[in-house]
C-alpha cells in the first residue's frame, strides 16, 4: 500500500507539474489559479477524512475535541500553508516593473520547485502547535473580510466597465441591450425577494429578523435606481440592476446559512443539501473572483493596476537579432527590449493569500463548531458575514455613484 501510494503521488505530481507548465506557457495566472483550486480540493478532502488521523497526533489532540474541531484543524492548516505560499511569493515579487527583472522568470517558471514548496508548506503546518493555528484563525477572519471587500470592489468595477463599454458603442442596439439586461436583473432581484418570503418566513413563527433582512433587500433596488437616475448624478440602470440582483443573492445565501434548528429557516429539512450547494457556489465564486482580479490587475484604467514602469510609455518595438547593427551597445539593446509587466505580480499573489484565508473560513464555518460537523458554512456567524457583505456592497455602490459629484476632480472607476 505504501509503494502504491508513493507511485500514485509521484504520478499525480508529475501530471500536475506537466499541466501547470503547459498552462503557464499561455498564462501563468491560469496555472496559479489551478494550484489554488487544487488547494481547495485538498482542504475539502482532508476535512472529510483527516479527523480520525489527527486524533492520533499528540500535539494536535491535546484534550477531548469533537469531530467538527478536528475538521476545522485540517482545513485551517491547509489554509495556512496556502497563505504562506502565496504570501511569500507576494513579498518576493514586490517592485517588479518590467520583464528585464530576473524575478519575472520566477513568476512564469520553476513549477516543479513551486509544487514541492507548496506541498512542504502544507505538510509542515500539521506539525505546528494548536496555539499557532488559533492565532491564524483569528487573523483569517480579518483577511477573509478584506477579500470579500475586494470581491465587492471587483464587482463594482466590472459593472461600471461593462456599462461604459456598451455606452461608448453609441448604437441603438446596444442601448436596447442595456435596457433589456437591466430589466432582466431587476426582475431577478424582485423574484428572489419574493421567494425568500416563502422560504424564510413560515407562518406561525415570529421571523422579524428574517423579514427585516428581506425587506432591506427589496428596498435596496429602489434606492439604487433612485440614486442612479437622479439628474445631478451620472448614473446608469445597468450597474444599479446588477448590484441589486447580487445583493438579493447574498441575502439568500445568508438566510440559507441559518442553523438547521431555527424555525424561520424553511429549508432546515434540507439544510445539508443547501449547505453543500452554497459551498460549491462560494468556492466557484472565489476561484472566478481571484482569476478575474488577476486579469483586471493588468488594466491600466483600474484600481488594480501595477506600478507603472519608467519605460512603460516608450513603445519601442523589440529589436530583431538581424536588425541589430554590429557594435551596438548591449545595454542599449537590453533597454530597447525591456517591456513593462502586464499586471502586478505582488498584488496578484496577495489576492490569492487573502482568498486562502476566505476559503479556510468558508470550509471551517468561520471557526464555529456549534453545528453538526456534516454541515458546511452554517451558523449565525456566516449569516452576519453575508448580511454585512450585502450592506457594504450597497454602501460602496452608492459611494461610487455620488463620489464624482462630491469630488469632481478625482476619477472613480
Amino acid at each position: 500500500m505504501s509503494c502504491l501510494a508513493s507511485c500514485l503521488f509521484a504520478s499525480t505530481c508529475g501530471l500536475c507539474t506537466s499541466v501547470a507548465s503547459e498552462v503557464s506557457r499561455r498564462s501563468a495566472r491560469l496555472a496559479y489559479c489551478g494550484l489554488f483550486g487544487l488547494s481547495l480540493v485538498v482542504a475539502w478532502v482532508l476535512r472529510e477524512v483527516a479527523a480520525p488521523l489527527l486524533k492520533h497526533i499528540s500535539w494536535i489532540n491535546t484534550s477531548s475535541h469533537s469531530k467538527a474541531w478536528f475538521q476545522m484543524q485540517a482545513v485551517l492548516r491547509v489554509s495556512l500553508g496556502n497563505f504562506l505560499f502565496f504570501g511569500i511569493l507576494a513579498l518576493i515579487m514586490i517592485g517588479i516593473k518590467d520583464q528585464n527583472d530576473r524575478r519575472d522568470s520566477w513568476q512564469h517558471g520553476g513549477w516543479i520547485a513551486k509544487m514541492v514548496i507548496w506541498l512542504l508548506l502544507v505538510v509542515l503546518m500539521f506539525f505546528l502547535p494548536n496555539v499557532v493555528i488559533s492565532i491564524y484563525a483569528t487573523i483569517s477572519k480579518f483577511g477573509a473580510a478584506l477579500f470579500l471587500l475586494v470581491q465587492v470592489l471587483i464587482l463594482l468595477d466590472f459593472t461600471h466597465s461593462w456599462n461604459d463599454a456598451w455606452v461608448e458603442k453609441d448604437e441603438q442596439k446596444w442601448y436596447i441591450a442595456l435596457l433589456a439586461v437591466s430589466i432582466g436583473c431587476y426582475i431577478a432581484a424582485f423574484t428572489i425577494g419574493g421567494i425568500l418570503f416563502i422560504w424564510f418566513n413560515p407562518s406561525g413563527h415570529d421571523c422579524g429578523l428574517n423579514v427585516f433582512f428581506m425587506v432591506m433587500s427589496l428596498i435596496l433596488p429602489v434606492i439604487f435606481t433612485g440614486v442612479a437616475l437622479h439628474p445631478k448624478v451620472n448614473g446608469s440602470l445597468l450597474p444599479a440592476s446588477v448590484v441589486s440582483v447580487y445583493c438579493a443573492y447574498v441575502c439568500f445565501t445568508a438566510l440559507s446559512c441559518e442553523p438547521r434548528d431555527y424555525a424561520c429557516n424553511g429549508l432546515h429539512g434540507k439544510s445539508k443539501a443547501v449547505s453543500t450547494g452554497t459551498l460549491i457556489l462560494g468556492m466557484l465564486t472565489t476561484v472566478l473572483s481571484v482569476l478575474y482580479s488577476a486579469f483586471r490587475a493588468g488594466s491600466s484604467t483600474t484600481f488594480l493596476s501595477p506600478p507603472s514602469s519608467p519605460r512603460s510609455g516608450a513603445k519601442a518595438p523589440l529589436l530583431k537579432a538581424e536588425d541589430v547593427e554590429e557594435g551596438t551597445d548591449k545595454e542599449d539593446k537590453k533597454e530597447a527590449e525591456a517591456r513593462p509587466v502586464s499586471y502586478s505580480y505582488s498584488f496578484f499573489h496577495l489576492i490569492f493569500a487573502l482568498a486562502s484565508m476566505y476559503a479556510g473560513m468558508l470550509l471551517s464555518d468561520w471557526t464555529s463548531s456549534s453545528d453538526s460537523s456534516d454541515l458546511v458554512d452554517v451558523g449565525w456567524t456566516s449569516v452576519w458575514v453575508r448580511i454585512c457583505t450585502e450592506w457594504v456592497t450597497a454602501g460602496l455602490y452608492i459611494w461610487t455613484v455620488i463620489a464624482p459629484l462630491l469630488f469632481p476632480d478625482r476619477e472613480f472607476f
